[in-house]
């Protein structure tokens, strides 16, 4: 249950102000059609999110329990120091309708997720907890936790957080789990 709450949260908080939750903003603006849009992002997420969390799960059983403790806080302090430079908006002017609402946010979710701060987090969760299922289903939440909401009330949703302390809250977060990494607490 650990696994579960923690990613789903610290994934929510890393998410925010994101450039996949502004392509989710971008795409409910063009399609106006939000259930086929959180469909989509739904399902690239659970992919995407699934291939980082067994990643994760095959570096913890192949690489020894002091050099992953390394990794997983520099991965997580490197991921605390990426949640605070914030990410430029996506162009306008990009209109891939040619797979419809449901296509265009499936495909251009998954591909825009690959290396995100957020797939990386997943990786190094997986590998923290040993815990894929619990893993995934957490960060998938967090994900659409954050992302359901700017689909279904749009831009006024986006500019009524203070993105800075968002960002700072969910770095924190990430430093937290880097130092108790590094001390080998599981929580």
């Amino acid at each position: 249950m650990e696994a579960l709450l923690v990613s789903a949260g610290v994934v929510a908080l890393a998410e925010i102000g994101d450039k996949t939750q502004l392509l989710a903003l971008l795409l409910a603006a063009r399609f106006r059609a939000p259930v086929p849009v959180i469909c989509g992002i739904l399902s690239a997420t659970l992919v995407n999110h699934c291939a980082a969390g067994a990643l994760g799960t095959l570096l913890a059983a192949s690489i020894s329990p002091a050099v992953m403790r390394y990794l997983l806080a520099a991965s997580f302090l490197a991921t605390a120091v990426w949640t605070l430079i914030p990410d430029r908006p996506l162009a306008a002017g990009a209109r891939p309708a040619r797979f419809g609402a449901y296509g265009t946010s499936l495909i251009s979710f998954f591909l825009l997720e690959i290396g995100d701060k957020t797939q990386i987090a997943t990786v190094a969760l997986a590998a923290r907890y040993h815990a894929l299922v619990a893993v995934v289903a957490g960060t998938t939440l967090g994900m659409m936790l954050a992302d359901v909401p700017v689909v279904l009330l749009g831009e006024a949703a986006a500019n009524a957080l203070p993105l800075t302390w968002v960002h700072r809250a969910a770095a924190g977060a990430f430093i937290v789990l880097a130092l108790l990494a590094l001390l080998g607490v599981r929580l």
